[in-house]
């Protein structure tokens, strides 16, 4: 054989095995890609394959599954035999699915986010999704759902967002939203085109403000009502997206009319009449008792109760140690909590129609308030203004003296003849005799230092003895400013 001809076969075995390590990053010890479907790195997209199922094995390393438009109808607990601990996303919509088995994502627990839209599912069954504990976003919409198990979301602690919109659901799952137990973390739920009749405006009401922002009950055949209208006004006016982005679509249904009508249009309209509701803020603080008002306008008031940011109805006949209804109508509320904190309704039944008032109770997080926050800042204020004053006496008066044998001592006035050889420019002490002798003048060194520290080599030479008015005359110092005019004689 020919030498070249020997090694063509095994360049193009090498080029075949290049050429499937590029479509399986991990190599045969990851697995290798499945047939009808295209591999990157850690993406498998096996979407639009004309598949009934899933493709096995997958290889481990696979992070985003897609899988949709495909014709997968049943997806059952062995589609992941082996643990599939890197699947973070899985997207099975458009594939005419019908069944979810309950261990369906037995070996996918860290999935975030699950894509079942556009299938033809019916029922959520129990405990369907409790296995994904990280799961963020989970898309229902566009099945045929008509019954949510209560236990159907267990355990996702975790979920951000729920879309449930264009199904077949005629019973509102209030359960998914109260006491913010079952979905801790939730921020959007998504409602829409369903067939609900009624919600619980009440407790609606009650949610916070970010989850009624993100709240979406349009194209739903509801039932006209005041609370409901109260509900959608009041989040109007704070101009929450779920109600201004869908204003057209937010309609409902009057008795006996034949078509629906805008559902924020039923203010002042017969038959029902709705009034807008009226809100207040009330701040306070921990520990505290307040009082919230309902003064209603509306003369001999037939009933009137009042619901807590936790739901709970507050009836005629009192309330617990904490929360008590007054005889006027009035919500007494004891020894403040944080939890106590968000928004009170008061559903008041008039003669003519009814009325709904808000108040918003903010409770701030420390105890020192009101009156004695003033007079703690006015004491704080008047000891740092005595202390300042203080201060100040003991810098000006309490100093003590560099020159303690001078104090009581004067020095008596220069000589007339010799007054002129002071120079306002000179720094240099007066160094008179007798009294006036400056403090350590006996003290006469040889070596020293002289003004302002500076060392003078040879000190200052004594003074000379002698006689006559001109005996007092200074000796002129060479370190002195006033030195170049004091030894030059001037005649007066």
């Amino acid at each position: 054989c020919h030498p070249c001809v020997a090694m063509r076969v095994p360049m193009g075995s090498l080029s075949l095995l290049l050429a499937l390590s590029l479509l399986s990053p991990r190599g045969s010890a990851g697995g290798s890609c499945p047939p009808r479907c295209v591999c990157a790195s850690n993406l498998l997209s096996c979407s639009q394959a004309n598949l009934s199922a899933v493709p096995a094995p997958l290889p481990r390393f696979t992070a985003v599954l897609d899988l949709s438009h495909n014709n997968v109808t049943r997806l059952r607990a062995d589609w992941a035999p082996a643990r599939l601990p890197h699947l973070h996303a899985l997207l099975l919509s458009h594939n005419g699915l019908a069944f979810v088995s309950t261990e369906a994502f037995t070996h996918v627990p860290r999935l975030r986010h699950l894509d079942l839209s556009s299938n033809r599912l019916r029922t959520l069954d129990e405990n369907l999704f409790s296995d994904l504990g990280e799961l963020e976003v989970l898309l229902l919409y566009n099945n045929e759902i008509t019954t949510v198990d209560r236990t159907a979301f267990e355990n996702l602690g975790r979920l951000r967002k729920l879309y449930l919109g264009q199904n077949r659901i005629a019973r509102f799952p209030l359960e998914l939203l109260r006491e913010g137990t079952r979905l801790p973390q939730l921020a959007l739920l998504d409602l829409s085109a369903n067939r609900l009749r009624a919600v619980p405006a009440g407790e609606l009401q009650a949610l916070p403000a970010w989850l009624r922002d993100r709240l979406y009950l349009h194209n739903n055949p509801l039932a006209c009502d005041c609370l409901l209208f109260q509900l959608l006004d009041r989040g109007h006016r704070r101009h929450l997206s779920a109600v201004v982005d869908f204003q057209d679509e937010l309609r409902c249904v009057l008795p006996g009319a034949p078509a629906s009508v805008k559902i924020l249009a039923l203010a002042g309209q017969q038959p029902l009449n709705c009034s807008k509701a009226q809100e207040a803020v009330l701040e306070a603080h921990l520990g505290d008792s307040v009082t919230l008002g309902c003064d209603s306008r509306w003369q001999g008031v037939h009933s009137r109760h009042w619901v807590t940011p936790g739901g709970e109805r507050v009836l005629g006949d009192g309330g617990n140690g904490s929360v008590v209804l007054l005889a006027n109508g009035s919500l007494q509320l004891r020894a403040l909590r944080p939890e106590d904190a968000g928004t009170y309704a008061c559903w008041v039944a008039g003669p003519l129609l009814n009325e709904t008032l808000y108040v918003e109770l903010l409770v701030h997080n420390f105890t020192l308030h009101g009156p004695h926050d003033t007079l703690n800042t006015a004491y704080t204020t008047l000891v740092g203004c005595i202390l300042s004053v203080v201060l100040v006496l003991i810098y000006l008066y309490l100093t003590p003296c560099r020159c303690c044998c001078c104090r009581g001592t004067e020095k008596p006035p220069a000589p007339r003849d010799d007054s002129i050889n002071s120079s306002v420019l000179s720094t240099t002490p007066n160094h008179a005799g007798g009294t006036g002798e400056p403090c350590g003048s006996h003290i006469v060194s040889s070596t020293g230092t002289g003004q302002n520290g500076r060392f003078k080599g040879g000190g200052t030479p004594p003074l000379p003895t002698r006689q006559g008015p001109k005996a007092q005359r200074k000796v002129s110092d060479p370190d002195s400013v006033s030195s170049v005019f004091s030894d030059t004689p001037i005649v007066v």
